[in-house]
């Protein structure tokens, strides 16, 4: 059970870097676009080459057309595939100034604690990113520029969240065991401790 967690927290994370990466691309072309038209309407290149700023101009020097819609939609999506990684590897921040003092029972209690207080809110957003998506559907919203439905960053972002939900689920179960028998069974890595 581990290794599919394991694998499937994993894949969510490098599809989201993968987005990401591809945000961050499209974002530097898209700046670059934008300064290199500013530079070919400048009166000093419209001098010195017509020609060839009217060149550059013609075959769409610009930015990249939707660029912040699509980076809008994007990180959300990526945002909710690192959330399984997180969950998992319990990487939420923490305080750990306030729990060092505390036994090894009382720290196993406060993290099922905090698993399931993560696993809830985990929960609400899924469900409520579900409904959002029926919601857009339903009225048929649209980007301003792109015109692209609506409900397609919601839907992709709602199905990372269920993903982060299925190991929020399984890090409750995995603390559960740990506080009933009293030891570590995953440690801060995410990695199963023999």
């Amino acid at each position: 059970m581990h290794r599919f967690i394991s694998t499937l927290a994993r894949g969510m994370a490098l599809l989201g870097g993968t987005v990401l990466a591809a945000l961050v691309i499209m974002t530097c072309l898209s700046i670059l676009g934008r300064q290199a038209n500013t530079l070919m309407h400048m009166d000093l290149v419209q001098s010195l080459a017509p020609g060839f700023a009217e060149w550059a101009l013609g075959t769409g020097l610009g930015p990249i057309f939707g660029d912040y819609e699509i980076t809008e939609m994007g990180m959300a999506f990526a945002l909710f595939c690192f959330l399984p990684l997180c969950q998992l590897t319990v990487g939420h921040a923490r305080v750990d100034v306030f729990t060092s003092f505390l036994s090894a029972r009382s720290n196993r209690i406060l993290r099922f604690l905090t698993e399931i207080a993560l696993a809830v809110a985990l929960v609400l957003i899924a469900w409520r990113l579900q409904v959002a998506t029926e919601a857009r559907m339903s009225t048929g919203q649209t980007t301003y520029l792109l015109e692209w439905p609506v409900w397609w960053a919601y839907a992709a972002s709602s199905v990372a969240a269920w993903a982060g939900v299925v190991v929020a689920v399984y890090m409750v179960w995995v603390r559960t065991v740990e506080v009933a028998r009293g030891q570590d069974i995953i440690g801060d890595g995410g990695e199963a401790e023999h």
